[in-house]
Order: C-alpha cells, then sequence, then structure tokens
C-alpha cells in the first residue's frame, strides 16, 4: 500500500504556503515555486494581464472544489 505524506513548501516568490506539487520557476528554471506562481509566470510569458491571471487562478480554484 502507497502512503501519501503531505509536505508543506513555502513558495519563495509569493511566500503562500502549499501542499500541492510544486512547479519550476521559468525565471531561472531551477526554482520550485507554488502552482499558483507557476500558473501565472506561464500566463505572464504569453501576455496575459495580472488582473486576467486572477480570473484564470479562480476559474482553476473553483473548479478542484
Amino acid at each position: 500500500m502507497k502512503s501519501e505524506t503531505l509536505h508543506i513548501r513555502i513558495c519563495p516568490r509569493c511566500g503562500a504556503s502549499y501542499g500541492r506539487t510544486s512547479a519550476l520557476s521559468r525565471a531561472d528554471g531551477r526554482t520550485l515555486i507554488c502552482p499558483d506562481c507557476g500558473t501565472r509566470e506561464a500566463l505572464e510569458s504569453i501576455g496575459v494581464g495580472a488582473e486576467e491571471q486572477e480570473q484564470i487562478l479562480e476559474a482553476i480554484h473553483r473548479s478542484q472544489r
């Protein structure tokens, strides 16, 4: 039987604590960041503005409930 241990991490980009799988920062290709910051970096890289990024993240969070 596989046991899953929840590891709480602190995102170095935003300071939030998170337990889900980390994202790899596009800024340096080495730093592990929270999934939300990973999504923000991806959206920013294609020119999506901050307000729309937040709307997209809200939609993602709603779908995960």
